[in-house]
């Protein structure tokens, strides 16, 4: 397998891990929470004396959870994402820092693989931060919950 394989593995990697933590917190805890959301938002609906004013406010009142919860996980999966590109970006400094004005093509594959070798690395050690990610977004959305 060439290293340009190599990076496009560690980008499907990264693609499928990330969508396994995002749907077991979907099935763990999310779609509960916008379960519970439905059932109150019926329940607004179901007062026949409220005021049009007053069911909306309701029903965003119960909206109000899964939004809090549907941030909280952007805000958790936009960190690690930024953490794995600055990881990638320094590689890439790296590369560009041993760069001379006039690299040879050999040189020059040199530094493309080199960096191609640590962008994996980053993907590898970033990958395994993830079940530490879903244990504090689950125990973080338990809390929430309470």
């Amino acid at each position: 397998m060439s290293v340009s394989a190599d990076a496009m593995d560690a980008q499907r990697r990264v693609q499928e891990e990330m969508g396994e933590v995002i749907n077991e917190i979907d099935k763990s805890h999310l779609r509960r929470i916008q379960r519970q959301m439905h059932e109150c938002a019926a329940k607004c609906c179901a007062n026949e004396v409220a005021s049009l004013e007053d069911t909306h406010g309701c029903i965003e009142k119960c909206s109000a959870s899964v939004h809090v919860a549907q941030n909280y996980v952007q805000k958790e999966v936009g960190g690690f994402q930024e953490r794995l590109q600055r990881c990638v970006l320094d590689c890439q400094d790296k590369s560009r820092d041993k760069l001379s004005t006039n690299a040879s093509e050999s040189e020059m594959l040199g530094l493309k693989n080199e960096f191609e070798h640590c962008a994996i690395r980053c993907v590898d050690d970033n990958l395994k931060l993830l079940p530490t990610l879903l244990k504090r977004m689950k125990a973080s959305l338990d809390k929430a919950s309470q």
